[in-house]
């Protein structure tokens, strides 16, 4: 494998490391969207218990890294990438680069941490008003 073969892995490696944020980013935010839906719809599947945890892992990830100062580690791991791909600024293809344009904007760090903070405050929120429930045990 060349340098160049190298580079061009590396930049497809960052790519997809910007749609797996994105990825995440929409489990979050639509996911939210979807449980209040149909917590009001009384669509059943929102009250999965395994879901809503890791709905709620997801979100308070999210603000535990706000709150500490952390650095997101898809964020670093994509700049590493650029780096060993050659790359000074962001260079990807349109769907990727659409993705890192919707993903990273700019603003104070503390609007970031408040924002985070209320969006896991909400979803907080849903867990009781509508809460997951455990599948019943299926009966002998």
């Amino acid at each position: 494998m060349n340098f160049h073969d190298t580079q061009f892995l590396s930049k497809l490696a960052a790519d997809t490391i910007v749609v797996i944020h994105f990825g995440f980013v929409l489990f979050v935010l639509v996911g939210q969207l979807l449980i209040m839906v149909g917590a009001i719809a009384g669509w059943k599947w929102i009250r999965n218990l395994k879901f809503r945890l890791i709905h709620l892992a997801s979100i308070l990830f999210v603000v535990a890294e706000s709150l500490l100062g952390i650095i997101c580690p898809l964020t670093t791991l994509e700049k590493w990438l650029r780096e060993q791909a050659g790359e000074t600024s962001y260079q990807g293809d349109f769907i990727a680069s659409w993705v890192h344009d919707m993903l990273f904007f700019e603003a104070e760090p503390w609007v970031f941490t408040v924002c985070y903070s209320l969006f896991g405050l909400l979803v907080l929120i849903t867990f009781v008003f509508a809460p997951p429930h455990r599948r019943p045990a299926p009966e002998v």
